[in-house]
């Protein structure tokens, strides 16, 4: 059969009879055959996958060989053993090379048809002596890039042994450095720039499963780039290494270096030379940080000579890299490092004048989003040279006249930067910052660091962290096992609260968090993540709920027995007074809430009824009018609330449904209002909402700008707002099925159901029609430390109504403003809610002027369920009315003035700022708008008090960690291998530090809060961190 398949395939016959016939060869593999017809099949397959001509012969070889080794595999196992896959690796295959990939694609596919097989393990133990071998004879990139992809694919290949790992990272990285491109044409690039990924890739994960091989392998990567001999040139593939090295371990590599006596000034120069030509690499990441790390480093051990030699040797190269958008950034920061240090001599900036004007024409032409704010930060970088090295009128006058648009920065800001940046402020700077930068902060806390515009999850994750109770029971899950969403919550949460560092990268939760549409790298809304991530949790946890009692629905009871053993370890739940409540998710039991809206025909007084189930409320910013109406006193029921209009989004034609669990945001917006002060009714149709957000986000943003200087409105007013009776007329008129026609009906909406922890979202961002963006209401917003929430409790269930009614709740509709008509209820005086006290637990800040840009961090202090002490006494100015009824102000039970409620938490609040977690007060978090008007409260947690399901801190062990349960042992080894290599990492600074003769404080702020700079802003304060020039232009950071 394989003589006829070899002439076959060989033939002139038609290429599609070949294929016919080759498909019945193929199919005849399950029929019985010998061993010898099988060996000859085998090395037929084997000829043609490594000799065939043409792609379809070696296409046939791959099909014969997959087929006849899968359905006789022993056969197949004699046949590729140890001679076999030796002489393939040492002497190849006839004319075939051993260095040719194919042979490596042929092995592969062995080893993939015999895994099964006790003969594969030793294949794998072969294959470890020989990659290492291979290695060592600097294999070109294809022949590497495919043998990496070999032991990425099955590891067990790799070299075992410290030993032989030290061996095989260190050699990788020694034929990284052998590296050239074969070609010059954009493809030969693209496929040259993917192989070195290959390789790099397959060393990053050798360092991350063995972290003993990192420093040994970056030791090897510093001998090839400082070595002296001028007949090798280290290829530049070795930038693709930077990204791998943990930017944690910046301080503890680059104060080695700069301290160990045994690197010569010669060597640490061509080091630092071939570094910054790394710049050029497409794909590196980083390079741009352990270079300069390192600049300030030469610079603190005043090293000067090697500063000065470096910088006139790169300083146009590095300026040259600014053409190209792909290494623009890194370029820049490199530049604005160098020039701004090179203080001493104007003759480094001088090299690059006379290329700045083209440059800076090249940014004016192309019209790029990106290259306008790469100008500004250029013309910035521009103008601080010019004003320290003045004189020179006849190279400066072509480039002012090139940037004379631009804007010039203050004469202050430019002595601030030259005085920051010199070598000198370095050298006294740099060891203690970088001491700082590797220790976890004063307060305990654990920040997180920016991924990359993802403050947005940071404020929110910290928000929710400090949620005690949530992140208890997130602790306190058996999740061993499960991959979902909730067990890496649980991951981050563990992290957060266990590590000794000083922020942790969320990589991986991020990953799995972000919402698809939510595109990477850019600013978003933290409110659409926040309600998108407990929406996920919620309707996972439910899947899985499911799933578990579909499969064993008989043997319920022993599944919860099994479920009480399983979690008797941590006494989690206070179990007792939750009866009832046992199928709720945990999402619900922590944020779910329940809103009963009631709509009242006026004209046959019928009503109808429906529950809806929230997570949060957004609540809308209310005019000046009804800022006046919304009173601590009862109103008559025949005054009208004017300048407001109704748009809902209730339809009288939608049959029920279920609701699902999200965010309410039903009454939510103010209407225009026109000069004559009466109603615009902007509503086109029952069920659409876009023409009347457009109009009435502008009107609305007016409003709120007329009330800076006015009466402050709070939280308290805003949600009496959104509680409010409103009247629907006109285009919103209510079908009545009674009357069977459409008649004014006044609608009432009620809490029923209060959460444990209690979310609102102020609607700050109003659709601007004219510029087609979303604009932010800047209005400050007084915060209560205690709110009432107004909570009437179902007595009776619902009845039935016939032809129900949905209301329909878009998540597409947050941050935006809808329109509202307000009128008091004219029916009769009903009971008031009972008040229940709730305590702000966090609030999460914006800052800047859209919702496309900005920054947000967050304020949050540890509250339980019985609060700190004192909070169950609550400031009178602070309540919230009833909506129905408003209360006097003197018959709230609040009796205790909020500045000795202020004096007591002072101590107790924290501010997150991405990876920088500080102290701060309650009156930080009240005058923050007031202080930086465009920092604005957006997100506020509220904890609701004198909870009677809260969380046992005692458990069989004894106390738990800050009241926090015990991990899981896979969280805490993994926390444990973390901390140790962290404290590996502070011994190994540590004594590098001991080598350093002196060290000078930090020209940084101390560690807290500065009232100099906003919290969001990039200062030395802010997340941003440092200042300086690099952070010049930054609209979202």
């Amino acid at each position: 059969m394989d003589k006829i398949l070899e002439g076959l395939v060989s033939s002139a016959h038609p290429l599609p009879l070949k294929r016919v016939i080759v498909q019945r060869v193929v199919e005849l593999a399950e029929t019985p055959l010998s061993r010898a017809q099988c060996r000859a099949m085998f090395a037929l397959g084997t000829r043609l996958v490594l000799q065939g001509p043409d792609r379809f012969q070696r296409q046939v070889g791959r099909q014969v060989l997959e087929a006849y080794g899968r359905y006789h595999r022993a056969e197949f196992e004699a046949f590729f053993d140890r001679g076999l896959v030796l002489g393939l690796l040492q002497r190849g295959y006839g004319e075939l090379s051993n260095r040719d990939p194919a042979i490596l694609d042929y092995i592969q596919a062995g080893l993939r048809l015999i895994m099964s097989c006790p003969s594969v393990l030793e294949l794998f133990e072969l294959l470890q002596v020989e990659a290492l071998r291979l290695v060592c004879e600097r294999p070109a990139p294809p022949l590497c890039a495919r043998l990496c992809q070999l032991l990425g694919d099955f590891p067990q290949c790799l070299p075992r042994g410290r030993k032989l790992s030290l061996a095989f990272c260190q050699q990788l990285v020694r034929s990284i450095a052998h590296f050239q491109s074969q070609g010059s044409r954009e493809a030969e690039l693209r496929l040259y720039v993917s192989q070195v990924t290959q390789v790099s890739g397959l060393l990053r994960s050798v360092w991350k499963a063995e972290p003993d091989t990192l420093l040994p392998s970056l030791q090897e990567l510093f001998a090839v780039i400082s070595a002296t001999d001028t007949s090798f040139e280290p290829s530049v593939a070795l930038a693709s290494l930077v990204q791998h090295i943990p930017l944690q371990m910046i301080t503890v590599l680059i104060m080695s270096l700069t301290t160990d006596p045994n690197v010569k000034d010669a060597s640490m120069t061509q080091a630092l030379c071939r570094m910054i030509d790394w710049l050029s690499w497409p794909l590196a990441q980083h390079v741009e940080t352990w270079v300069i790390a390192l600049l300030k480093g030469l610079a603190a051990v005043q090293k000067f000579t090697i500063l000065i030699d470096v910088t006139l040797l790169k300083i146009e190269l590095v300026f040259n890299r600014l053409w190209f958008p792909l290494v623009r950034p890194g370029a820049l920061a490199v530049l604005s490092h160098m020039l701004l240090s090179f203080q001493h001599s104007p003759e480094a900036f001088h090299l690059v004048v006379p290329h700045v004007v083209s440059l800076v024409h090249s940014f004016k032409s192309d019209g790029l989003p990106s290259s306008t704010a790469f100008l500004m930060q250029l013309t910035e970088l521009i103008h601080c040279m010019m004003y320290h090295y003045s004189g020179f009128p006849e190279l400066y006058e072509p480039i002012l006249e090139a940037i004379k648009d631009m804007p010039k920065p203050s004469e202050e800001k430019i002595k601030l930067i030259l005085s920051q940046s010199a070598w000198t402020s370095q050298s006294s700077s740099l060891p203690s910052c970088l001491s700082r930068l590797s220790g976890k902060s004063e307060t305990g806390k654990t920040g997180l660091i920016n991924l990359g515009n993802t403050c947005y999850m940071n404020s929110v994750i910290q928000a929710l962290f400090m949620a005690t109770d949530f992140r208890r029971h997130v602790l306190s899950l058996n999740l061993n096992g499960c991959n979902s969403l909730m067990r890496k919550l649980q991951h981050l949460f563990a992290f957060l609260a266990h590590t000794q560092r000083e922020a942790y990268a969320p990589r991986i939760f991020f990953e799995a968090s972000r919402p698809p549409w939510f595109t990477p790298r850019s600013q978003q809304d933290c409110s659409e993540y926040l309600r998108f991530l407990l929406d996920r949790l919620h309707e996972e946890e439910k899947t899985l709920k499911a799933l578990s009692s579909a499969k064993a629905p008989e043997s319920r009871k022993n599944d919860e027995s099994q479920t009480q053993e399983t979690v008797h370890k941590a006494q989690v739940f206070a179990e007792a007074p939750c009866l009832g409540r046992e199928e709720r998710t945990l999402i619900e039991k922590m944020f779910g809430g329940k809103l009963k809206t009631t709509i009242c025909c006026l004209n046959c007084k019928s009503t109808s009824q429906k529950e809806e189930a929230f997570t949060d409320l957004s609540l809308a910013f209310c005019p000046p009018a009804s800022l006046e109406n919304v009173g601590s006193k009862c109103v008559d029921c025949s005054e009208k609330k004017d300048d407001c209009g109704v748009e809902t989004s209730t339809s009288a034609t939608i049959p029920a449904g279920e609701t699902p669990l999200n965010s309410v945001e039903i009454n939510g917006g103010c209407d225009a209002v026109t000069n004559e002060g009466t109603t615009k009714d902007l509503s086109a149709e029952p069920n659409s909402e876009t023409n009347s957000e457009l109009n009435k986000g502008q009107e609305n943003r007016d409003m709120s700008q007329r009330l800076v200087g006015k009466n402050t409105p709070s939280v308290t007013d805003l949600l009496n707002y959104f509680l409010a009776p409103e009247i629907l007329s006109g285009d919103n008129k209510y079908y009545c099925e009674k009357c069977a026609s459409l008649q004014n009906a006044e609608k009432t909406m009620q809490i029923i159901e209060e959460p444990e922890y209690l979310i609102l979202t102020l609607l700050r961002f109003s659709y601007d029609p004219k510029c087609h963006i979303r604009r932010k209401i800047l209005d400050n917003v007084s915060l209560p430390l205690v709110l009432e929430l107004p909570v009437k409790t179902a007595t009776s269930p619902l009845p039935v109504v016939s032809g129900g009614w949905s209301v329909d709740v878009e998540v597409s509709d947050t941050g935006e403003n809808l329109a509202k008509k307000l009128k008091p209820s004219g029916a009769d005086e009903v009971s008031c809610p009972q008040l229940v006290p709730y305590t702000l637990s966090s609030v999460v800040v914006h800052s800047g002027v859209s919702s496309e840009s900005g920054h947000y961090y967050s304020y949050a202090r540890n509250v339980t369920g019985s609060g700190p002490s004192g909070l169950r006494h609550q400031s009178k100015a602070l309540s919230l009315v009833c909506p129905q009824n408003k209360l006097l102000a003197e018959e709230s039970p609040c009796t205790v003035i909020e500045n000795e409620l202020d004096a007591e938490m002072s101590k107790e609040w924290f501010l997150f700022n991405d990876s920088r977690v500080t102290f701060t007060s309650f009156q930080s978090v009240q005058k923050i708008t007031s202080r930086f008007p465009k920092d604005t409260a957006y997100v506020l947690f509220y904890k609701k008090q004198n909870n009677t399901c809260g969380f046992n801190t005692n458990s069989a062990n004894g106390l738990w960690v800050n009241g926090d349960p015990p991990l899981q042992k896979d969280l805490m080894d993994a926390i444990t291998k973390d901390n140790k290599l962290y404290l590996q990492e502070q011994e190994l600074s540590a004594r590098t530090q001991a080598l350093q003769a002196a060290s000078a404080s930090c020209s940084f702020r101390p560690n807290g809060f500065d009232d100099n700079d906003p919290p969001g802003s990039c200062g030395p304060a802010g997340g941003g961190g440092g200042g300086g020039f690099s952070t010049v232009g930054r609209l979202v950071f």
